[in-house]
């Protein structure tokens, strides 16, 4: 079954949902999202008997978890989800996993009276439920705190403008000491028995050490080649301590210099956000919802073969905090467009709800990477038309 709702679902998956028979929850989102494509939409008295007997679910965005958790129907489906969605939960549910991590909630209206955490500088703080990089802050200093204090006081009040208490909220913290390392964004299911498998291993690339952002990824056969066992091993072991199994998720890592992989956060019911899971057929030529739906397995060995040497990225046109987005008139598509040699497709979004204006998926060779970073690293805004 699929769940579909805001902010964004695209062509490929209504056309994967109607090659894939699935049945769609009827919501008023669903339908104004799918347009006119024939789904076959069921009532909340059908979802809930099928999820009540097991039936798999996938929902494209986290706005839609709260018609899973509304029926209450499969208690350890909800169990599940709750663990990736509260972030500290996840900390404590793999805390096992890596004794020597330092965590700890804190809820917002104790921020203001809060010294200096004692945590290792530099740090992170963001909400335990969070999306998309949404009131996340890094804090170097004890001298930093108080500014960091006064942002998320000054951010929490449009924490839920653009999504659901449920996806995110400003309602608690949790303070967690930052990572040095390279992250990873793994699109995986896991079986009946928690076996996990990969459809996708993404490699998030920041802008400098400060940069929270979302606005590049790409994967590789590198990638792939170098991370595929590594990352399934230690993903065995996740599933073990947290009990995941008949599961598709979203989970974010980071890899330290000696070679540790600590976790960032796991998303739940959906792999990667905005329909942005679309880039594995891009890349690697299959379908990711046909895997966790039919629990197929990629031939990774043939799939790689066929594809070295190449990269797929994707970018996202965001647009900075500080701009008022009632004020922009227009973007200029051709020219963010005119950044890509070799552009898959070009997204474009509703930038007055969504801070945000396009997403590109970009065809390159992997030689070419430090040439894209250097790309994106530029102002966007020179795109943005305001009054």
């Amino acid at each position: 079954m699929i769940v579909l709702d805001y902010p964004y679902v695209s062509r490929f998956l209504t056309d994967s949902v109607l090659e894939l028979g699935q049945a769609v929850l009827d919501t008023p989102q669903a339908r104004r999202l799918a347009g006119d494509a024939p789904l076959h939409y069921i009532d909340e008295i059908e979802f809930s008997a099928r999820l009540a007997l097991g039936g798999k679910v996938y929902t494209n965005s986290e706005n839609g978890l709260g018609h899973v958790l509304r029926c209450r129907c499969n208690e350890d489906l909800a169990r599940q989800i709750d663990i990736c969605k509260d972030k500290a939960l996840f900390r404590e549910s793999v805390a096992a996993l890596h004794p020597d991590y330092r965590f700890r909630r804190v809820p917002f209206e104790d921020l203001a009276g809060l010294d200096a955490p004692d945590v290792d500088y530099p740090f992170i703080i963001k909400p335990t439920r969070g999306f998309f990089s949404l009131g996340v802050h890094v804090v170097n200093t004890p001298a930093d705190w108080p500014a960091a204090v006064r942002a998320i006081e000054a951010e929490r009040a449009a924490l839920n403008a653009e999504y659901p208490e449920a996806v995110v909220s400003g309602g608690e913290f949790i303070i967690e000491q930052s990572i040095d390392g390279e992250e990873y964004a793994i699109d995986v299911y896991f079986d009946a028995e928690g076996n996990p498998v990969i459809t996708n291993i993404l490699h998030h690339t920041f802008l400098s050490a400060d940069d929270v952002s979302d606005r590049l990824y790409y994967t590789s056969a590198r990638i792939i080649e170098t991370w595929l066992l590594p990352f399934t091993d230690y993903l065995r072991d996740v599933a073990r301590e947290c009990g995941f199994r008949d599961f598709v998720s979203h989970i974010e890592v980071r890899v330290t210099e000696t070679g540790d992989i600590i976790p960032i956060e796991a998303n739940p019911l959906r792999l990667a956000g905005w329909c942005v899971a679309d880039i594995t057929a891009l890349a690697w030529g299959f379908n990711p919802y046909e895997c966790y739906f039919k629990e197929l397995r990629p031939d990774w060995d043939a799939i790689l073969t066929e594809n070295q040497g190449m990269a797929t990225a994707m970018v996202i046109g965001d647009l900075p905090s500080s701009l008022d987005r009632t004020r922009i008139r227009d973007v200029d598509y051709e020219g963010f467009q005119s950044l890509f040699a070799n552009i898959l497709e070009l997204r474009k979004i509703d930038y007055h709800q969504y801070p945000v204006f396009a997403f590109a998926f970009v065809s390159l060779p992997e030689t070419e990477l430090p040439a894209l970073k250097q790309t994106v690293s530029q102002d966007f805004t020179r795109f943005v038309v305001t009054e």
